[in-house]
């Protein structure tokens, strides 16, 4: 049984142009190709794209997915560490969903809602001694403040769009994007607003983030796999990073 690579990407949640990608690196080759040019799939191949979904989710980047794929290499320690991290953003992913269907519940009974059950999953305070000792105090109390003033539909909001930003970002670094192409500049365009969006942020409101906030945050990216995993690992934080030190150079003074 063969399947498109429209099909494919459909099934996989991913892109026919990441696919292209994965084959144009060697690290998933179609079944065959059609006359057309179309690429097609079998069970195999299927099999490898799980393995190296799999292996993006734990935050590796191409290169090191094909040489654990190959077995050249076991890098046990950096495995662990995004497996820890994972099951602390899945024990977290849980509590969200029972706070959703709590509220349901409670909706759909007439109970009164809690406004701390309703968010329970939703802490962002874990990070807060990280962000003090970074940038202090008054960063994170404008930051927590502002978070909590929001409503439920404006913090949907701003999670849809975080979840929008890291996944356009994993797209282009997959792809091959040049840092300093302008698809690469726009994104990193977006990520300058989002940020200046964030109260507390050094230099943010008005002007947005300071350039050495920027520039710090994107190594930041790369330096914490925490923060890479959200682009899919080492390889894909280091296209931001490269990005967005491009954009502080032309933009930021």
């Amino acid at each position: 049984m063969e399947w498109s690579i429209q099909e494919v990407a459909r099934l996989a949640g991913t892109t026919s142009r990441t696919l292209r990608h994965y084959d144009d690196v060697g690290l998933l080759r179609p079944a065959r190709v059609g006359a057309n040019g179309y690429r097609y799939y079998d069970q195999d191949a299927l099999i490898r794209l799980q393995r190296i979904l799999l292996l993006r989710e734990l935050g590796l980047g191409l290169a090191a997915i094909g040489e654990a794929l190959a077995g050249e290499r076991e890098d046990a320690d950096a495995l662990a560490t995004h497996l820890r991290w994972l099951q602390s953003e899945k024990e977290r992913i849980d509590r969200q969903i029972d706070a959703v269907k709590t509220t349901i519940r409670k909706m759909e009974g007439g109970e009164r809602l809690m406004a701390e059950e309703m968010f329970d999953g939703f802490d962002h305070t874990q990070y807060r001694e990280e962000v003090e000792e970074r940038w202090g105090k008054d960063a994170y109390a404008k930051s927590d403040a502002w978070w909590r003033s929001m409503g439920a539909e404006e913090k949907r909001q701003w999670f849809e769009r975080q979840r929008q930003l890291g996944a356009d970002w994993m797209d282009a670094a997959n792809r091959g994007v040049d840092p300093g192409s302008d698809e690469a500049q726009a994104l990193a365009r977006r990520h300058f607003e989002w940020l200046r969006g964030i109260p507390g942020t050094p230099g943010g409101g008005t002007t947005g983030p300071t350039r050495d906030y920027f520039v710090g945050l994107a190594e930041m990216y790369v330096a914490d796999a925490r923060f890479a995993a959200n682009y899919g690992g080492a390889e894909g934080a280091a296209f931001v990073r490269d990005t967005m030190k491009e954009y502080a150079a032309r933009n930021l003074d």
